[in-house]
Order: structure tokens, then sequence, then C-alpha cells
């Protein structure tokens, strides 16, 4: 496949160039947020309601939060061992849309995408930091890091069901394309806050550019897979709610899935929920491979990171028409044109067509039968609205319980920041209906 590299140069140096060029604009000026109602449904129904502080960057190793005290509060930790690796595993940068086990050998051959990537990323090029401690050798990110309950949301007593059932089950949050632990240290900390463990896991983007079969990625999804599987068999009653970003994390999703039915199938049926934001497009279209690729290049430059505004009255009910999308700037038009054309070759190419319809038939047809919750946006520009709405259509007619919740004006995986409320409403309520049944039989 290294003979791919030729058919691929001219338009991904183009790319790199274009790349280069747009983010040297001051991309800086942002719509103006509004506040629109989302609309949400479970199998029968509708509902509705609106914005948040930025996520906040963690820093440090992943086990310094974790003191005496807490564990001294955490009544089963005498009975239950907390498997947390005592490797870290340093991850310099990711990004949106991703399929383990899919860039095969030919980006090994042709590093024109990894240096399109770093070109990127040479405009933002970090301020020196000075650290406290120098004796610190713990990398700022790691692959995935796992997070305890809050000492104040156990029951001590283990009296409660509802605080068992939360301490007995962890939510894996699988990143989307260009996250860090960072990104994904306030979901985590609402999930502890609540009582459960966490995990919370990503992939480095210059790994993923760098895809080889059997190389690190795939490496790292077993050691999680592994880890979850030890942590499941210690002790019964244990369980797992998956929580997935982009179209990165809901494949990860599908690769971890195919791994637990060739390793243990029992494993499946301890999966209690799947709550999937942002996402997914279940077909390999090169459209969506291109801006979610963009995306993770452009960042915050992206024309994905903006919302929607609307030419309405405020407290109006905003109709389709009165809104209007940002467009991106010449430089993105031309990146995405050159990556959609790049990517409607490596789509098809034989071994990422058949491993990515492996995972995909896995996420349609080989599902474990626990509730779903779909979380998107009318707004999103890397993954249409029209995909998810047929990808649901599709599980609830093959009988799955799915609920969903469109927040109508957020961008791509910015739902939570933009309206948290309706967002952790909805976690909320889907926990508690699908996930802790034990806490209603109690009441």
């Amino acid at each position: 496949m290294c003979s791919l590299s030729g058919i691929l140069q001219r338009p991904l140096v183009a790319a790199a160039a274009v790349a280069v060029t747009s983010v040297s604009i001051d991309f800086s000026i942002r719509f103006p947020s509004n506040k629109l109602s989302g609309t949400c449904s479970s199998s029968s129904g509708f509902s509705n309601s609106s914005i948040c502080d930025s996520l906040q960057e963690s820093k440090g190793s992943w086990v310094s939060h974790i003191s005496v005290s807490k564990l001294a509060n955490l009544s089963f930790v005498s009975r239950i061992r907390v498997p947390v690796p005592s490797v870290n595993f340093p991850v310099p940068n990711l990004a949106h849309n991703f399929v383990p086990s899919l860039f095969y050998s030919w980006v090994a051959c042709s590093p024109v995408l990894l240096t399109l990537y770093q070109s990127a990323e040479l405009v933002k090029t970090p301020s020196p930091v000075a650290y406290a401690d120098d004796t610190r050798t713990s990398p700022p990110d790691v692959m995935y890091r796992w997070h305890l309950p809050e000492p104040n949301s156990i029951d001590v007593t283990g009296s409660s069901d509802c605080s068992s059932a939360k301490s007995r089950t962890v939510v894996v949050l699988l990143g989307w394309l260009g996250a860090k632990q960072k990104h994904l240290k306030r979901y985590a900390e609402w999930y502890t806050s609540k009582g459960f463990h966490a995990i919370t896991f990503t992939f480095p983007m210059a790994e993923i550019l760098s895809y080889q079969v059997g190389g690190k990625a795939e490496e790292h999804i077993d050691l999680l897979v592994n880890h979850l599987a030890e942590w499941l068999e210690e002790e019964h009653g244990k369980n797992l709610v998956f929580h997935t970003f982009s179209n990165t994390g809901w494949l990860t999703y599908g690769a971890i899935l195919e791994k637990f039915q060739k390793q243990d199938c029992s494993l499946l049926s301890r999966i209690r929920g799947c709550i999937v934001d942002s996402a997914p497009a279940a077909a390999p279209d090169p459209q969506v491979w291109a801006s979610g690729f963009s995306a993770a290049f452009l960042k915050k430059h992206s024309v994905a990171t903006k919302g929607v505004t609307s030419s309405s009255e405020p407290g109006l009910r905003v109709l389709a028409e009165s809104r209007v999308e940002p467009k991106p700037a010449v430089t993105e038009a031309a990146l995405l044109l050159v990556l959609e054309k790049v990517f409607e070759v490596v789509l098809n190419l034989p071994n990422v067509n058949r491993r990515l319809s492996d995972v995909l038939g896995v996420l349609s047809t080989r599902q474990p039968s626990c509730p779903q919750l779909y979380i998107y946006s009318s707004a999103d520009r890397v993954i249409p609205a029209g995909s998810v709405e047929s990808f649901i259509e599709e599980q609830r007619r093959a009988g799955r319980e799915v609920r969903a919740c469109n927040f109508v004006s957020t961008p791509h995986v910015d739902h939570f920041r933009n309206d948290p409320k309706l967002y952790t409403s909805q976690l909320t309520q889907f926990l508690e209906d699908c996930v802790l049944t034990c806490c209603k039989q109690s009441r």
C-alpha cells in the first residue's frame, strides 16, 4: 500500500499549505451564542430547554487527586480493589472522527497527513511552563485515567441501595478526535460527584495518523478492555456505562464491543447503558470524515466549532428559516475539498473498508440490549442530524430502547458547555430510569 503515497502526495501537500494559511488568519470572531430550546425524546415523545462555562484543563499525574482520606471514606475499598494501572501513557495530542483499526500502513509509508497536522499546530507554539515541582515526571496527559467517586457522594453506612449501585458502576468516557484528558475532565467530575467511577479514554492525534495494524492504538484499546474485564470479574454486581463522543468515541466503543464478544460474551450483559454524544454517521461518508479531520486540524478556528445564530426576536421560538449558519473561510473550504477527495480514495481501500464495515456491523446489529441515549444537534457541522436520526430509527425498529435529544443550535461535541442544565438533566433522567432501577424500587 506504500505506493498509494504517490497518489495522495500532491493533494495532501496542497492541503498542508491550505491548513497553514488558514490558521494564520484570525478566526477568533465568534457568532454570539443564542439560548435555543432543545428537542428531546424517548421512544415516544419530545420536550425542551439552554450555556455554561468552558472545560478546564486537568494537569499532572492521573492519580494526583486520589488521597488517602478519599480512599478511607470509600466503604467498599476494603473489599473491592480499584484496578488502577501502574503505567502512565503519554498523549501528544488528539482530535474528532477516527475508527480504531482503520488507517493502515499506507499512512505510515507516507507521512504527509502527519505533516499536515503538525503544520497546523506550528502557529500555536506553547509558552514555556514553570513547574513548581522539578521532580515531577508524570506527563500532563495520559492515555486513560481512572476517577474515583467523590467521598461526599457515597453512603459510607452501606444502607443505600442506590449508593451501592453507583459505586459498582464505571462510566467509560471515550473521547472525540482531538480530545485530551483535560477536555473530558468536566464530564468525569459530574459523574464522580454523583457517586460513579469514571474512566476517561483518549487517542493521540499523531498516533491515529500513523496507525498500523497491531500498533499502539490497538494495544491501548486491548489494555482498556482487559482492565475493564478484570474489574468486572472481581466481584459480582459490577456494571459499565459507556459515554461516547463523535464518531471517534462511538467507533472506539464498537471496537471494544467486538473485543468483548471475542473475549467473553457475558461481559456484554454487564453494560447497562450507552450515551452517544454527537454521533453517529453510520456510513463511510468522505464528507463526514473530511469535516472531522478539518475540525481536528483547525480546532477553534474551524467553522465546526461555531453554533447557529438567529434573526428572531428574543423569547420567540426559532424557526428553521431564521437560523443563520456560519460559512467556512475560503481556506477552510479548500481544505475540506482536498480532504474529501482524499477520503474518497481512503475509505474505498479494501482493508480500510472491510475493517470499518466490521465495526459498523457490531454497532448496527450486535449491540448489547441496554438502553441508548443520543445527544445531537441540528447545527452540527461534522455529523449531520439526519444521520443520527436515521440510525435512531433503525435501532428502534430493531426493538432497542432509545432516547434522543436534539440541542438544535449547539456545535459538534459542545452541547454540555452551551447548555449544561439540559445536558445534565438528560443524563440524570437516563441514569435513573435505565441504569439505577434499584433506586426507584427502594423509594
